[in-house]
């Protein structure tokens, strides 16, 4: 056959391929392949044969090529075929020996020495060490080596920046901690047309940082810069409403405590994108935290129909019935979730967080220790366990726990807050002062009402150290943040009562008792303040010795 015929029928593949008329792709290449056995048609046939899902076919094709052992392609295009498979062992072996060390460099080069039979003129692509640094990463992860894995992601980022995957596992899965998210952010070497896509890998990792500074990294992206020649300013225009975009800047809403501002964002983007799932996760966490019961039935509902063998749906349904207190069959559906996907880390918390509102304190630790060992860089499970010690009052391992909770996320306000309150059931209260300012430190936005118990309690640690201006100054930036709390009117009435100021301090006292009438704490003191104020004259020293007003 003519080469202008073969060439002919080599384009009839790709159109097919185009098309997903698989079978016909494949009828076609096994054709070109007999004519010419050239490794470039065989390599188009095995492909076809991939994509048709044949698999184990395209496998032996690929492997009885003796050019399997000298190129990279079909040695990677072998290993996805055994990764489809499910041949996890194989497909390492097909992808060959290699090291990497710690930092995610690749050691051992021997399969840079290998040939690849590169298409010259064709679009940017992607390094082909990056991608089966990838695939490595993959089969060990899959293999419960998740040490391994994280390393060989790390490696697949920083062989090709343009391995978008790589960094979604790494980010996604939290196998780093903040700090060394931003560690191989700021060593990838990204190409002088790539400037855009490092501010949105910075937007991807976590976002505990200031909120100039992370504004700052959503402007470089949202902003025209009029240095920027007019075809760039065109492109970087479009961002400004992209949904991958937004969905970030949702999550950074989300973890500043603004609830109220990522659900309204989220609410736009999935009328815009509705199945996009990063958005909905990031939906469903907001719903949740405002008790949006409502929108998280039809959101469970939808995604159960749409996509049955998904963790998110069932994680949505969980959501549902914790948010309405049926923590039994949030459980069970929590359970579903990681039971699909045991990456899954939302649904591992929430398994333990409805748990933990039965106080069923045994269970709740086995699922935060689980996801503590799956997620090492997430700092979300230990954080838990503290919470769990803490309320067994288990203060020094409490302690211990919000500790390593601190080390793998040291800049989340959260966590300072929860220090603070250990040191002041600890009676540690200059200690305890010194958490909650610094929890007020982080804080990435204004203050909303998230924080309002973070101003109470360094009230209380305040009021504790008899430094009762300050206190009363943070127990009014509390009721300028939420005029709710029985906790803020009863420790500014008693901070008052303390300074021998009995008119403000009924007055508190009052306003204490409407939101619950039968506080007995208030109650008592609200007599005896009542009773020194008639008895003005008289030197009264009173020394409260009762329970705690700290949450």
């Amino acid at each position: 056959m003519k080469e202008e015929e073969i060439e002919k029928l080599r384009g009839v593949v790709r159109d097919c391929v185009s098309k997903h008329l698989y079978s016909s792709a494949i009828f076609f290449a096994d054709k070109v392949a007999a004519f010419t056995a050239d490794p470039a048609d065989i390599y188009m046939q095995a492909q076809a044969l991939y994509l048709g899902r044949h698999y184990r076919r395209a496998f032996h094709l690929l492997n009885a090529s003796q050019i399997v052992l000298h190129d990279l392609r079909f040695r990677y295009l072998a290993a996805k075929c055994l990764e489809e498979l499910k041949e996890w062992d194989q497909c390492l072996l097909m992808l060959g020996d290699a090291k990497v060390d710690e930092n995610g460099n690749i050691t051992d080069t021997r399969d840079c020495n290998i040939m690849y039979l590169d298409k010259d003129g064709e679009d940017r692509e992607i390094n082909i060490l990056s991608a089966i640094c990838f695939l490595r990463g993959q089969a060990y992860e899959a293999l419960e080596n998740r040490a391994q894995a994280r390393l060989w992601y790390k490696a697949a980022i920083k062989a090709d920046p343009l391995c978008y995957e790589a960094l979604e596992c790494l980010t996604e899965n939290h196998m780093l901690t903040c700090e060394e998210e931003k560690s191989l952010i700021s060593s990838l070497h990204f190409g002088s047309e790539d400037g855009w896509l490092s501010s949105f890998y910075t937007c991807l990792i976590k976002k505990y940082d200031k909120e100039n500074v992370v504004e700052t990294k959503f402007r470089e992206l949202e902003q025209e810069d009029a240095d920027t020649n007019p075809s760039e300013k065109s492109f970087l225009c479009t961002l400004r409403n992209n949904t991958d975009l937004l969905a970030c800047k949702a999550e950074y809403y989300h973890q500043c405590g603004e609830y109220q501002k990522c659900f309204q964002l989220t609410s736009v983007l999935l009328e815009k994108d509705p199945f996009h799932m990063k958005c909905t996760l990031v939906h469903l966490a907001a719903a949740m935290e405002l008790g949006h019961s409502n929108e998280l039935y039809l959101m469970s509902c939808n995604l159960v129909k749409d996509y049955p063998q998904k963790a998110l749906s069932w994680f949505a349904v969980g959501c549902y019935y914790y948010c309405i207190k049926k923590f039994d069959q949030a459980r069970r559906y929590f359970s579903k979730a990681t039971s699909l996907d045991g990456t899954f880390a939302p649904a591992w918390i929430g398994y333990g967080n409805a748990y933990a509102a039965q106080e069923e304190g045994d269970q709740a630790m086995s699922a935060y220790r689980t996801a503590a060992r799956l997620f090492p860089g997430c700092h979300l499970p230990t954080l838990y366990i503290g919470m769990e010690y803490m309320r067994t009052h288990s203060f020094k391992l409490a302690e211990q726990f919000f500790m390593q909770s601190r080390t793998i996320c040291p800049s989340d306000p959260l966590v300072y807050n929860e220090l603070g309150v250990v040191a002041y059931n600890m009676k540690e209260y200059k200690k305890a002062v010194w958490w909650f300012e610094r929890t007020l430190s982080l804080i990435a936005s204004s203050l909303t009402e998230t924080w309002e118990p973070t101003l109470v309690n360094l009230g209380h640690a305040l009021r504790k150290l008899k430094r009762y201006n300050d206190a009363i100054t943070y127990y009014e930036k509390a009721l300028a943040l939420s005029t709710r709390s029985l906790s803020t009117y009863a420790g500014l009435a008693y901070t008052y009562h303390l300074q021998n100021n009995f008119t403000a301090a009924i007055a508190y006292y009052h306003k204490a008792l409407w939101l619950k009438p039968d506080d007995q704490f208030c109650t008592e003191m609200l007599t005896l303040a009542l009773v020194e104020e008639s008895q003005q004259g008289i030197s009264h020293k009173f020394d409260f010795q009762g329970s705690e007003l700290l949450f």
